[in-house]
């Protein structure tokens, strides 16, 4: 039988743990809830979930440190949960490793929609071959494991920058405008400045460049957008 995707639902209040978890139930979830922090860290493993709904606002580690934690660790999608509206709290949350944010209080619906576009978007199709290699082997994407390897080494990246990188590498040299990203990565229903992928670039530039001020894989193309340049000697 098909295992169901699992949401682990990271929330100190518990009226807003139950009715997520209800809510998710009923739209073919399993849900795991915890309510701190530290028990998201210990049963990352075992729960191995689909995606995290993480509050930011959690009794014992700041939420900003559990994703940064969850980050190191996994690629495991990360939805956030807080009661900041300001912008720049939310581009913060994106540029340290979450995927999308929701701000209290919320529409349970509005997070059962955004969880599933969440997992359409990072269910990525393979690239035209099964294993890419660019500049001798520098920068590698293996398609089987949906892994980046930089340098030999696990590049570390979550969900939306490997679609974001798997985006652009299998289209080389076309320029892609912010908004056609934004739909390639986030979907059509993706509500939010265009900009956030900026946060996105930035994050993936970080881990894949050498000098992420003057990058060769993921170039900049002033008033159009971005496009990838690793097939360039």
């Amino acid at each position: 039988m098909k295992r169901h995707p699992v949401i682990l639902v990271a929330d100190d209040e518990r009226k807003i743990a139950d009715v997520l978890s209800a809510y998710l139930e009923r739209a073919g979830f399993e849900v795991v809830c915890v309510d701190n922090g530290r028990e998201v860290l210990t049963r990352l493993d075992d729960v191995q979930p689909s995606l995290i709904i993480l509050d930011l606002m959690l009794p014992d580690i700041p939420g900003e440190e559990v994703c940064m934690a969850v980050r190191a660790r996994s690629p495991v999608p990360i939805l956030m949960l807080t009661a900041k509206h300001r912008d720049e709290d939310r581009l913060r949350g994106l540029r340290i490793g979450a995927d999308d944010y929701v701000t209290k209080p919320f529409n349970p619906n509005e997070v059962v929609a955004r969880v599933e576009a969440i997992l359409r978007r990072t269910q990525v199709d393979r690239p035209l071959a099964e294993r890419l290699e660019y500049r001798g082997g520098d920068l590698v994407i293996d398609a089987r494991s949906q892994t980046v390897y930089k340098g030999g080494a696990d590049a570390e990246l979550t969900a939306t920058e490997y679609k974001l990188l798997v985006t652009l590498s299998r289209h080389p040299r076309r320029v892609f405008s912010r908004e056609e990203l934004i739909e390639r990565v986030f979907g059509m229903d993706f509500r939010g400045d265009v900009r956030t992928i900026d946060a996105h670039v930035k994050n993936l530039r970080a881990k894949i460049e050498d000098d992420p001020k003057n990058p060769v894989y993921i170039r900049t193309v002033y008033g159009m957008g971005y496009r990838f340049g690793g097939d360039e000697e």
